[in-house]
């Protein structure tokens, strides 16, 4: 055992990385937690299309351990890889839905997307992008990141709601959902605060049991509430995807939209993740990043061959990190959980959206530290860093956050005098941006 536990120390280089297997399955333990609902709410928008929901459960689960196991075997990054929520409400409602496309079809963008995807990769397109973003740029991405991640779980407890006319209002703030979600931000914060290392998973599990004690979440009454008895077949959806029909219909401004938005989702995600678990150095570059974007190149096309919108890299990566996840293994524990999922698909249903939302806020507040490091005493780059900031939450999108960012970065330097100060990269990336805000559907 000695020896197998040296040898895992040294294949993902726990010592240089200051961390170890415990703090790693630690890691690991607090993400699966924290996205774990994509096994649910992914399948449902995809059952919309027509999709037999039960078939993307199992495909779902299958292609996110895959990619994720990739991700921390080959790439040694801490993050977990899943079909990304904004991608697929946009395949089921839009493409789908809207423009009245078959799913097959629709698959097939998503295939010819991630071929483009691997093109950039290889030619090292994306990694030029990466190395293009100003290092100012990469803290407000990590900070709005942040606010993003704090959005979504005071959103999931219902301390944030909707409203008609301010858009966005305070919830019920007595409801047992709010009051759960307020006491798990005071236990784990105490807990971080008394140097114990397991408190965002701890803090998930105590919120869990004492929403059982008092009525919110069922509490197990048979094995069939625990254990799936019989795993559903991927087969009715795998290998349909339909190249020839995207390419008939002509749907450039569907694979633009998907690639655009992908694409940064994933670079703007990688950044803030690899900046909070230290891969980064102080000039912005971080080892491995080829392999990640590389796999998650492939993983793309590999989701589209087995029923999947694109996979993208979760946000939420970012509570296991916090956690002490540092390497891959991190995410080899998270695809081993996930694995694990195919038989437990109902004990995982039991952890609520209020359990897991602490862990989001108090991550969002440790992200949004990085704003110390940003140069607001300069208006060029104080505003570009603000908006990035700002529309990350505000549009739901952290693609949106990096546009805004991207484009006052480029017109603030060229009306200012210093257009030889932004790169024919920063450029590009921004017509880039503005022509795939001109094509969003309305």
């Amino acid at each position: 055992m000695h020896q197998i536990c040296a040898w895992i120390s040294t294949f993902f280089r726990l010592k240089e990385k200051n961390t170890s297997i415990k703090s790693e399955l630690y890691g690991g333990l607090t993400t699966f937690m924290a996205m774990c609902y994509v096994v649910f709410v992914v399948p449902g928008m995809l059952a919309d299309t027509g999709m037999p929901r039960e078939a993307a459960i199992t495909a779902l689960i299958c292609i996110t351990a895959a990619v994720t196991l990739v991700m921390g075997l080959w790439a040694n990054f801490p993050v977990g890889v899943a079909p990304g929520l904004g991608i697929s409400a946009f395949f089921a409602y839009y493409v789908c839905g809207t423009l009245g496309l078959p799913w097959q079809t629709a698959l097939g963008a998503v295939f010819i997307s991630g071929v483009v995807f691997l093109i950039l990769t290889i030619t090292r397109l994306r990694q030029m992008i990466i190395n293009a973003v100003p290092m100012d740029l990469k803290y407000a991405i990590v900070a709005g990141i942040g606010a993003f991640i704090a959005l979504i779980g005071l959103k999931n407890c219902g301390i944030v709601a909707a409203h008609p006319q301010n858009f966005v209002t305070l919830g019920n703030i007595g409801a047992p959902s709010a009051l759960l979600a307020l006491l798990g931000v005071c236990l784990i914060s105490a807990m971080m605060a008394r140097g114990i290392r397991v408190a965002i998973p701890l803090g998930i599990l105590i919120v869990t049991v004492i929403g059982m004690l008092t009525g919110q979440v069922t509490v197990p009454s048979s094995i069939t509430d625990i254990v799936t008895l019989s795993v559903p077949s991927p087969a009715p959806l795998f290998g349909q995807l339909d190249i020839a029909a995207a390419l008939q219909y002509g749907l450039v401004s569907i694979i633009f939209t998907i690639t655009m938005v992908d694409l940064f989702d994933n670079i703007g995600t990688l950044i803030g993740l690899s900046r909070k678990a230290n891969i980064m150095d102080d000039k912005g570059n971080t080892p491995g990043m080829d392999k990640a974007l590389v796999t998650d190149s492939v993983g793309d096309i590999a989701s589209a061959c087995v029923g999947m919108p694109t996979v993208t890299a979760y946000i939420e990566s970012a509570s296991g990190i916090a956690a002490g996840g540092r390497s891959g293994l991190t995410a080899v524990f998270v695809a081993i959980f996930f694995l694990l999922t195919l038989f437990f698909v109902p004990l995982v249903a039991l952890v609520p959206g209020f359990a897991t939302a602490p862990a989001l806020v108090i991550v969002g507040a440790l992200m949004m530290q990085e704003v110390v490091h940003i140069n607001f005493k300069d208006f060029r780059i104080a505003l570009p860093a603000f908006l990035t900031i700002v529309t990350m939450p505000f549009t739901f999108s952290i693609a949106s956050g990096f546009g805004f960012g991207f484009i006052s970065y480029v017109l603030l330097y060229a009306l200012s005098g210093k257009i030889r100060g932004v790169s024919p990269i920063m450029w590009i990336i921004s017509i880039c941006f503005a022509v795939n805000f001109a094509l969003r559907p309305a």
